[in-house]
């Protein structure tokens, strides 16, 4: 019913910038809450960033004042700007949407991930 497909990951340098893309796609009526998580390996999976529909914003404590979420409505797609990247972000990036489709009132929704690497 509903996809969502990320873009944008790679091998970036420590310090270096990334920016992630998810688009969602479907049979979409409205999209509450959009974010994105990680999980490394042999970790659990965790929250980096989360956005409303009305654009209130949270950050995991790791990632404050370095990654900016934002969305464009318009176009069913939430980014991740990624600055001052360190080894540690290291890890699958996954998007997340809270959807209500013409099928379901509202249903949580998974991208397929992205590998983002930071190393030297």
């Amino acid at each position: 019913q509903v996809q969502l497909v990320e873009s944008g990951g790679g091998l970036v340098q420590p310090g270096g910038s990334l920016r992630l893309s998810c688009v969602a796609s479907g049979s979409i009526v409205s999209i509450y809450a959009m974010g994105w998580y990680r999980q490394a390996p042999g970790k659990q999976r965790e929250l980096v960033a989360t956005i409303t529909s009305r654009s209130s914003i949270n950050y995991a404590d790791s990632v404050k004042d370095r990654f900016t979420i934002s969305r464009d409505n318009a176009k069913n797609t939430v980014y991740l700007q990624m600055n001052s990247l360190k080894p540690e972000d290291t890890a699958v990036y996954y998007c997340n949407a809270d959807v209500g489709t013409t099928f379901t009132p509202r249903g949580d929704y998974w991208g397929q991930g992205t590998q983002v690497t930071v190393s030297s």
